[in-house]
């Protein structure tokens, strides 16, 4: 496999590449929950145009009047050719996927094959808070099992976590973050094999969320995909080009099954591919096929958004604590030493009219956290710390 994800591109940066007037036309989430005077660095949209190739396949679609209903595998072939290139992964078997609608929606199908209403599903906090509401809302339980202090996946208490989950021989499920999300961990291809050996140890069923494995950035960083390791071959798996190229609007995943896990997939219902939109199905495959160039220059802007994020926080807030990520465009910042109790996004929107994504949604190790999003012009983000760093004068 690669030892860093980034290659070199001609373009140019497209986070520098629009105004915030241009920004503030857009009717997204990101643009619309707070008022105009507030600066939005939550939500994990990217301020970018789309790139060029999936805004002529999308184009192409509407000019032809192509907005029916998916189907075929191009979309999971482009991926495997993809994870050939980018990942050095041969293993991706086209016929071991599905399309469903985007990867917390296949997550949901996936949990449901392999586990029943009141069975827990292990998570790792601070994690993405929507692990916690789907896998209620689902009817599963949740068993938090922390990461370390050195925010890594800690087998230890993952390894206790699996032992409790399955006392009295119920069925367990582990939901995997990968990269890791709010902490853009990458794991490592030893971690992972030591995850699948304790999952097939304890009988526990691993869906692994992979969707921003196309964002890593940091040097010397690989993405290793969870069913590519030793020992997962029991494991299940979703991907995406959403966040890779900021196509959450244009709804489409793929769950991926490793070969002992082909059976659980096939019994997945028909109707969860009707789902997605074929149009997104479109400009996915377009993006994974065409828009590495554009991928690129996106990932430099965030590995420099990332470096001045840091220059930014020791001049005006070096009280908070900040482990830059390898993945991810997002930033978890630890606000404990400024004294701002257990949610600092809350001062900073009221104090810098700056939005944050709260930490306590992450779950155990969120509270004095936030969130702040990465993939945005340089000059947003200096303006976003420097009104930060009034709000705690």
């Amino acid at each position: 496999m690669t030892s860093n994800e980034q290659h070199p591109s001609d373009e140019a940066n497209p986070l520098r590449s629009l105004t915030l007037a241009q920004l503030r036309r857009r009717t997204s989430m990101k643009w619309r929950t707070y008022p105009a005077d507030v600066l939005p660095l939550w939500v994990a949209e990217m301020d970018v145009p789309l790139a060029a190739p999936v805004v002529r396949a999308v184009t192409e679609a509407m000019e032809l009047g192509d907005t029916g209903y998916p189907v075929g595998t191009a979309y999971a072939e482009v991926l495997a050719a993809f994870a050939g290139k980018r990942w050095g992964w041969d293993d991706l078997a086209v016929e071991r996927t599905a399309i469903v609608p985007d990867v917390m929606l296949g997550v949901v199908e996936m949990l449901k094959l392999v586990t029943g209403p009141g069975d827990p599903v292990i998570v790792n906090p601070p994690v993405y808070p929507p692990f916690y509401e789907f896998v209620t809302h689902l009817d599963r339980r949740v068993v938090e099992a922390p990461l370390g202090a050195d925010l890594r996946i800690d087998l230890g208490v993952l390894e206790e976590a699996f032992r409790r989950a399955v006392t009295g021989g119920g069925r367990a499920a582990y939901l995997l973050c990968s990269p890791h999300n709010p902490t853009g961990t990458v794991h490592t291809a030893d971690e992972l094999a030591a995850v699948a050996a304790l999952a097939e140890r304890y009988g526990v069923r691993v869906v692994a969320d992979e969707i921003h494995a196309p964002v890593v950035t940091g040097p010397g960083a690989r993405f290793v995909p969870y069913l590519s390791v030793p020992g997962a071959e029991r494991g299940l798996a979703l991907m995406s080009a959403s966040k890779g190229w900021n196509l959450a609007g244009l709804k489409a995943a793929l769950a991926l099954a490793g070969p002992g896990a082909a059976a659980d997939l096939a019994r997945m219902p028909e109707e969860v591919g009707h789902g997605p939109s074929h149009v997104g199905v479109l400009a996915h495959t377009a993006a994974l096929r065409d828009g590495t160039a554009w991928l690129d220059a996106v990932l430099a802007g965030i590995d420099e958004n990332r470096r001045l994020l840091t220059r930014l926080l020791a001049e005006y807030l070096p009280g908070v604590v900040h482990r830059p990520g390898e993945a991810t465009y997002l930033a978890w910042l630890d606000c404990r030493p400024l004294d701002l109790g257990d949610d600092p996004a809350d001062v900073f929107l009221r104090r810098g009219r700056v939005a944050l994504s709260s930490g306590i949604p992450f779950g155990t190790g969120g509270a004095g956290h936030l969130r702040l999003n990465l993939a945005t012009s340089p000059e947003v983000i200096t303006e976003a710390v420097r009104r930060m760093a009034t709000a705690v004068d």
